[in-house]
């Protein structure tokens, strides 16, 4: 193994990077080292003891990159439960997962790890780590970076290698999800689109299972992404979905990124959700549900989520929290708060109720089927949009994504938020409030504004609410321009 590595990849929910670059067999072998490390010292475990899965993406480096982080593992004489390519929610259900004629009974899974970059292009890889059935965070990859990088100066290989035993977990995880949902999709056609990820390893065939009647599209993994990018929240990934729904007359459309952690959907007239809309029909399902039981449930989302969506959550008796953006925030805030479901734009959905509260977009698949055939049950001309009438009353604009090189964000953000601070009045609108716990979501009477800094790209993210278009357009128009005059200073100064 090369002992010169690139740690860049270590970020704040994930490792992630180029491949080739900063995404290396020889990072993925050292980090596998590292993770047993950091397992030891937190369960005090003897390593033969450890036994941790391993799954994979559909990238054309992702069967390399699993081997040698399995190769890792194994050389510091922990155990693997390969799972070979696999939707990621696999990897996290493996941790609740049972392994009947592959280890025996007593023998509990510490963690799962997953290679892949998600919705990232081709030449991205990457890494999810969870540990004790909890998505990792920003100081745990710290922790595990230091790990590695001291095996990498130390490589001290065991006596006693591990094991490495190839499972295949989708029948069970079909088996668990037939058990729960039974043929709730009886009369449903819906159409799946898998983007040539993970997704159509289960997905299609499991609605099937459910009753649904299913038209698929790409579901056959392939690393090369032909058909289109794997991100259902870029609405130009979407255009073959929209028609085929249209085309068909079904009542849905569900798309996946590429590794299945999250979902688009589609309604009858061919329009996409936003990931706050989608959050809100969920919410209104589960809030239906317990409020018979006099429960008040908590939801957690994001900040650039519409003010819609807490206003309606609160007024219909559930509890709305307001959380940073990023699944292993929101994963922490859910724990914090005793949430039993949250939601990301982006499209990640995490259910507690009547699940295991990590990210399933195949899971939420099939909860979105059970909504659509609960109701039209009750009347067959139900379509998706009848419930989503209060988003009717404000104006979202699309997000913003603006270019801005990472070491002038903070400064930006910070001079930004002076400017707010001496001008009360910046927007034309007065300022009600400004949260701070994810950027700056600017509140006014009538809408927001909010700017934060993405984090895994040199870009600020950029949303507006009012109750008219104009209104919106005007509050991204000032903010585009105190962005646009603030970074021209920023960069003058610094280059002086």
């Amino acid at each position: 193994m090369t002992q010169t590595i690139d740690y860049s990849a270590f970020g704040k929910n994930d490792i992630r990077g180029i491949y080739g670059q900063n995404i290396t067999e020889e990072l993925f072998y050292y980090t596998g080292k590292g993770i047993i490390k950091y397992i030891q010292e937190k369960t005090n475990l003897d390593v033969s003891d450890i036994w941790v899965t391993v799954a994979r993406d559909a990238r054309l480096h992702s069967e390399s990159l699993s081997k040698v982080l399995i190769k890792g593992i194994t050389h510091l004489g922990a155990n693997v439960i390969n799972l070979d390519i696999v939707p990621t929610p696999l990897g996290y259900y493996s941790e609740f997962a049972s392994f009947p004629d592959t280890i025996s009974d007593n023998i509990k899974i510490s963690g799962s790890l997953i290679v892949t970059a998600s919705h990232n292009p081709p030449e991205y890889n990457g890494l999810k780590i969870t540990f004790n059935k909890t998505s990792l965070g920003e100081s745990e990859l710290k922790e595990i970076k230091g790990y590695t990088m001291q095996q990498m100066s130390n490589d001290i290989t065991a006596v006693r290698h591990g094991e490495s035993r190839l499972y295949n977990i989708v029948p069970q995880y079909t088996d668990f999800m037939t058990s729960k949902f039974g043929r709730i999709g009886s009369g449903i056609k819906v159409v799946i689109d898998s983007a040539n990820g993970t997704a159509g390893i289960v997905a299609p065939k499991l609605y099937k299972d459910l009753g649904c009647e299913v038209i698929e599209l790409y579901s056959e993994p392939d690393g090369n992404f032909p058909n289109h990018h794997p991100n259902p929240s870029n609405l130009s990934t979407l255009k073959d979905i929209k028609a085929k729904v249209k085309e068909t007359g079904a009542d849905l459309g569900i798309a996946f990124d590429g590794d299945s952690d999250r979902l688009g959907v589609i309604d009858s007239e061919g329009n996409a959700l936003t990931g706050d809309k989608l959050l809100y029909i969920y919410a209104n399902d589960v809030i239906s549900e317990l409020s018979i039981r006099g429960e008040k449930p908590v939801i957690v989302s994001e900040v650039k989520c519409s003010q819609v969506l807490y206003d309606e959550i609160n007024k219909q008796g559930g509890k709305a929290i307001m959380a940073k953006t990023g699944h292993g925030f929101i994963k922490a805030k859910m724990k914090e708060e005793g949430a039993i479901l949250a939601g990301e734009m982006s499209g990640h959905m995490f259910f507690k109720d009547r699940y295991y509260g990590f990210d399933d977009a195949v899971y939420a698949g099939c909860r979105i089927i059970e909504i659509v055939a609960k109701n039209k049950k009750n009347n067959p001309e139900f379509k998706i949009s009848d419930m989503l009438k209060p988003f009717n009353a404000v104006c979202t604009l699309e997000e913003v994504r603006y270019e801005c090189e990472n070491e002038l964000k903070k400064p930006v953000l910070e001079a930004i938020s002076e400017e707010i601070k001496s001008d009360n009045n910046i927007f034309g609108t007065p300022i009600k409030d400004i949260v701070t716990i994810d950027g700056l979501r600017i509140i006014f009477s009538d809408g927001f504004a909010l700017i934060r800094q993405s984090n895994t790209e040199p870009v600020f993210t950029l949303r507006f609410e009012a109750k008219s278009e104009k209104k919106a357009l005007k509050y991204q128009k000032i903010m585009v321009s105190l962005l646009d005059d603030l970074i021209k200073r920023i960069s003058d100064r610094e280059e002086k």
